[in-house]
């Protein structure tokens, strides 16, 4: 894992962590987790995307974080 790579889950285990301290419901895949697993899905899957989707209460507060396994179609023939 590269430097860039592990500044990233760093980053996003706090921001992650932060979310959950504040209540905020927290998912993979339809399925409630922890920002531990969050993290720990992105540096598993390498080459897979999360979609993340942010869930808004009336007032526009985050209620909840959902991230989504993206398919993603790659081009053989791309250089």
């Amino acid at each position: 894992m590269g430097d860039h790579h592990k500044q990233y889950v760093g980053e996003l285990f706090t921001e992650l962590s932060d979310f959950e301290r504040k209540g905020v419901d927290i998912s993979l895949d339809g399925w409630p987790a922890s920002p531990m697993q969050i993290v720990q899905a992105h540096i598993m899957r390498e080459n897979i995307i999360y979609m993340r989707d942010y869930i808004m209460n009336e007032k526009g507060d985050i209620k909840g974080v959902s991230f989504q396994n993206v398919k993603v179609e790659r081009n053989m023939n791309a250089p």
